[in-house]
């Protein structure tokens, strides 16, 4: 699809903030949104010029195809503020590659960098009074598209609005996690939209992840879609298993999401001489290395949550509760990690980029 952009961005500045209503040592994530937010539509075949305005809703049509055929697709990112007060994000280059695949996969189209990156970064200039100091204080970064266009025939939209909202957050889970591994539900199959990071993605979840609340556990480990027998993501994070001194992680494919958080830990684990091997790792493997104290850790991987260590988990009707370790692979990989992002340590890796 052919592009026509402009660099310039409208700014209309809110008349007040709200950041002082704000209670930042008590954020429930993702709730709380800052005072401005970038908006650009698609209309006949070419991106309008972005306009960072306040926050507000905004009006659709009934009938916009968003509602009746799903077309949505968004990123997570997070923005930091050092020591110095200056203001970072992290591998922000991956996230504009990662939402124009899933344009792509959605029949959307792609989303040019003078909008995705230089947008967002003078988004952050203007709220980034809500950038907070102090390890563990973020600004979660939600780029997101929809189809505005109207009418309910099963065909794409020909107009879609991208809009970027940025949201102060502490950390996404807390308190001990416990899985159940999936021998029934899917979370996606081979050939349709798993890679994408599709709004449908998520909510096909959200029933199978509420009978495994009522059964007392946090989040659901889904497996492939054909026969159950091999280990995907982790809700929605990827998800990574150390049995004895090894650190094995589910290839990406059609079903599984080409996690940043997931690349990036890969590298850090090597750098570190952790051996890691990416491959498809088989339910009858983890139960079997849980039975015979092999299997050390297992713990998921995403932007919101980082690193998220998991304590036990169930498959069928038998539960395995995992060694309490004084030094873990995840704790000493999210410290590393998060060190880099918060400009810590050095970033040996050039994933950082300045706003």
């Amino acid at each position: 699809m052919s592009l026509q952009t402009s660099s310039e961005i409208d700014i209309i500045k809110a008349a007040t903030s709200k950041i002082d209503q704000v209670d930042f040592e008590k954020l429930t994530f993702g709730s709380v949104f800052t005072d401005h937010m970038l908006v650009c539509d698609f209309r006949n075949g070419a991106w309008e010029k972005p306009v960072i305005k306040p926050y507000e809703p905004f009006v659709l049509d009934p009938s916009a195809k968003v509602f009746h055929y799903g077309q949505a697709i968004f990123e997570g990112m997070k923005a930091y503020k050092t020591e110095d007060n200056s203001v970072w994000l992290f591998r922000p280059e991956e996230n504009h590659l990662r939402m124009n695949k899933s344009a792509v996969r959605m029949c959307m189209p792609e989303v040019p960098e003078s909008i995705f990156i230089d947008g967002l970064k003078e988004l952050i200039r203007l709220d980034e009074a809500w950038v907070k100091n102090g390890k563990g204080n973020t600004l979660y970064i939600r780029p997101f598209m929809i189809a505005i266009g109207s009418g309910v025939i099963a065909q794409p939209s020909t107009q879609y609005r991208f809009c970027i909202i940025l949201s102060p957050a502490k950390a996404y889970y807390s308190g001990d996690v416990k899985v159940l591994i999936a021998d029934y539900y899917s979370r996606a199959a081979n050939g349709g939209i798993g890679a994408a990071k599709a709004a449908g993605n998520y909510s096909g979840q959200f029933y199978p992840t509420q009978l495994a609340h009522n059964a007392g556990f946090q989040q659901i480990i889904w497996t492939d879609d054909a026969t159950h027998t091999k280990l995907e993501e982790c809700g929605t994070m990827n998800v990574f298993f150390r049995i004895n001194d090894t650190l094995y992680t589910a290839p990406t494919s059609d079903r599984i999401l080409d996690g940043i958080t997931r690349k990036s830990l890969i590298d850090l684990a090597k750098r570190e001489g952790i051996n890691v091997d990416v491959r498809p790792v088989l339910v009858d493997e983890l139960v079997e290395a849980a039975k015979n104290g092999s299997l050390k850790e297992i713990f998921g991987a995403g932007t919101a949550a980082v690193v998220n260590p998991i304590v036990g988990f169930q498959y069928k009707d038998e539960y395995f509760e995992l060694p309490k370790l004084e030094k873990s692979y995840a704790t000493d990989l999210k410290e590393k990690l998060t060190n880099i992002q918060y400009k810590l340590a050095e970033d040996t890796f050039g994933w950082t980029v300045k706003i």
